[in-house]
């Protein structure tokens, strides 16, 4: 094989998962620089802009992520916030309860700015980054930006139904791949999200879209179910 054909080569012969998960090669003409990691935008190749009618409030991606939590936007996220934003997802009572104390309770300590912890669970959104958790798809940084390269790889990897949308038989697969040794927390918190996100956002044909999942790293989504969810029960009053 020419010395060029092996520096550009996605697929290595003697190892078959890079066969078997195979990576994006035309990116660039979509999306500029796709490598580049994104502070406050969270483009694709579809929306190479990100989502402008979405406001970025100067907050990275990640913290936008968190942000529809904080109802009084005070920039810290309290249990019973994170129970009300739920709810206006399309969450039920109890789940909203049960992943709402989670939620709280695994991330307030590493986003607090000291060191003393509260029992009132607050997560502070200006060090969320501190909360991101290995096993994850590497979509967000150690910073909390975005990564698109990152988020197109989970489609060419992972969604072998369709290009832009996973089954939750592929969103399984995808969580498996992402595993990193002895990880468990990351194991576990990795496929609750992903199994959260499927139930409140798959489509009547059961699948997880690629524009859902891109709504869910810039909190995108969980506005537009909040304003579905609205309107419904305005409908049903």
């Amino acid at each position: 094989m020419a010395q060029d054909s092996i520096a550009m080569a996605t697929v290595a012969p003697m190892a078959p998962v890079t066969a078997q998960r195979p990576v994006p090669t035309n990116l660039e003409s979509s999306v500029p620089k796709p490598y580049m990691a994104r502070a406050m935008a969270a483009p694709d190749m579809e929306h190479p802009d990100g989502t402008p009618e979405h406001r970025a409030r100067d907050m990275s991606v990640l913290q936008q992520h968190v942000a529809f939590f904080d109802q009084d936007n005070d920039g810290i996220v309290y249990p019973w916030e994170t129970y009300i934003g739920l709810r206006a997802i399309g969450f039920n009572v109890l789940f909203s309860l049960i992943a709402g104390f989670f939620f709280n309770i695994t991330f307030t300590y590493p986003t607090l700015p000291g060191y003393i912890p509260s029992l009132l669970l607050p997560v502070y959104i200006a060090n969320i980054h501190k909360g991101k958790h290995p096993s994850d798809t590497g979509t967000y940084d150690t910073e909390g930006r975005y990564m698109p390269v990152n988020f197109e790889e989970m489609f060419s990897k992972y969604g072998k139904t369709a290009p832009d949308k996973l089954t939750l038989k592929e969103l399984w697969s995808m969580t498996e791949g992402n595993r990193i040794a002895f990880d468990i927390v990351g194991w576990i918190l990795s496929k609750l999200e992903w199994a959260a996100v499927y139930i409140i956002a798959k489509d009547e044909e059961g699948y997880l879209s690629k524009e859902a999942m891109r709504g869910v790293f810039d909190g995108s989504l969980f506005e537009d179910l909040a304003r579905k969810n609205g309107a419904n029960e305005k409908k049903r009053s």
